[in-house]
């Protein structure tokens, strides 16, 4: 009888050393999984199959002492406070670290909080989960990627505004030397926002309210103030705007005012339709016909290229196909790289146009008088804003497929997210 016993004994034992083993086994690959190191370690796992979750508690070891940034020393625990993360998944199950975090006492008798080495910069988040965000907000809406991950929308936002403004906050403008500025709708009506970005580096530095002289003002102060000089600038393309052009003239003096080509193309386009346009109320033959004029020849199909070749021939009676004969040329004195040529041609392309009856075309020889040394300025720099439109046009289809970037920070966040290109990788080891 007395063997019986010690022999369920010793297999109680057996079996208890066993699943001691197999939880030191778990914690160890739990902790390695995670790199979580000492005084850390894994106290305890919670699978919830019904909840689909698993809760990971994480500990320290009595005793241990934590180094604060900016306090020499080490300094023992005070009390403890238990803090929860949100953390990679765990297959399809979300996980959660449950972690008992020590208040320190500091020498002076003052209390300060410890940050594990795995704590995002957003309260309740891993650095591994926010690099995570950062990653799939770059490719997805911030609902999408709030539904994929099971959180609110608020809290997506919230943790890209924050690398946003800690990425911003880090950048470096010293080596800048020549910009590009442009101007985008924020919402229906008359709200804009103005970029700013490094032309050479094809990235966004700079996002505000407004298209006025004060956002250049905006700029140049906040220019300054990460490393850049305003006097420095060398050149910057810009539209035809007044307050851009006064903008820069004041607070970016040595900067040469460059308008882009394509600037002055569009403005010659935009005449050509609107003289069709008021000759199409008593000539119906020009209906079908917007396309085919707005259109780079060459790349028209046979038959739009043979209806606008016919319409060119009606030259002598046609005020349209007399714009569209205007606009062309513009295209090959812009492609030169002579100054004096180009300046020269342009002001006899001027003056052919103010001696015609093309009312729309006119508008367009007086602003090029009016600009003309910003727009001779291309042969040299050949700066565009091309770049900065295409970012525009990507703002714009992010806009009508989301909610809430009517807010003027979401769509400074948005912005940087698509074009700013910040590094993360100071603020966060994991994140690009």
């Amino acid at each position: 009888m007395g063997g019986e016993r010690a022999a369920a004994l010793e297999r109680v034992g057996c079996s208890s050393l066993r699943n001691l083993g197999d939880r030191n086994m778990t914690a160890k690959l739990f902790e390695a999984g995670l790199g979580i190191t000492s005084p850390w370690y894994i106290k305890g796992v919670d699978f919830d199959a019904a909840q689909k979750s698993l809760t990971i508690a994480v500990d320290f070891v009595a005793g241990s002492r934590f180094a604060v940034p900016g306090i020499e020393g080490t300094h023992p625990a005070h009390d403890t406070v238990t803090k929860r993360y949100r953390h990679l998944n765990f297959f399809q199950h979300e996980c959660h670290l449950e972690v008992r975090v020590p208040r320190v006492r500091l020498p002076d008798g003052g209390i300060r909080q410890v940050e594990p080495d795995w704590s995002g910069r957003l309260a309740g988040f891993t650095l591994l989960f926010e690099a995570l965000i950062m990653t799939l907000c770059r490719e997805m809406t911030f609902a999408a990627v709030a539904r994929l991950v099971n959180l609110s929308w608020h809290q997506v936002v919230a943790i890209c505004k924050r690398y946003v403004d800690l990425g911003v906050a880090q950048a470096d403008f010293s080596a800048v030397k020549r910009l590009a500025a442009d101007e985008t709708s924020k919402a229906r009506g008359h709200d804009y926002i103005t970029l700013v970005a490094d032309a050479d580096e094809r990235r966004v530095l700079f996002v505000t309210e407004g298209r006025g002289a004060e956002t250049i003002q905006a700029f140049a102060a906040d220019f300054t103030a990460h490393g850049g000089d305003p006097e420095a600038v060398a050149s910057i393309s810009i539209d035809m705007s007044p307050a851009f052009i006064k903008g820069v003239t004041k607070h970016l003096p040595n900067a040469q005012i460059t308008f882009d080509k394509f600037h002055v193309i569009a403005h010659a386009s935009t005449a050509v339709d609107k003289t069709r346009r008021i000759e199409q109320r008593t000539d119906p033959s020009l209906k079908g016909l917007r396309w085919k004029l707005l259109k780079d020849r060459a790349s028209l199909a046979p038959a739009a290229r043979a209806d606008l070749d016919t319409l060119i021939a009606q030259v002598t009676t046609k005020r349209t196909a007399r714009a569209w004969l205007y606009k062309e040329p513009l295209r090959e004195i812009l492609e030169r790289k002579q100054i004096n040529v180009v300046r020269a041609m342009l002001r006899q392309w001027a003056t052919n146009v103010m001696r015609s009856k093309v009312e729309p075309m006119k508008e367009v020889a007086r602003m090029i008088r009016r600009h003309i040394e910003g727009i001779v300025a291309w042969t040299q720099t050949r700066q565009t804003n091309g770049f900065l439109e295409a970012i525009n046009g990507l703002f714009q289809a992010a806009k009508r497929k989301a909610r809430g970037y009517g807010n003027f920070s979401t769509i400074r966040t948005v912005v940087f997210l698509l074009a700013g290109k910040l590094d993360f990788s100071k603020i966060n080891p994991h994140a690009a």
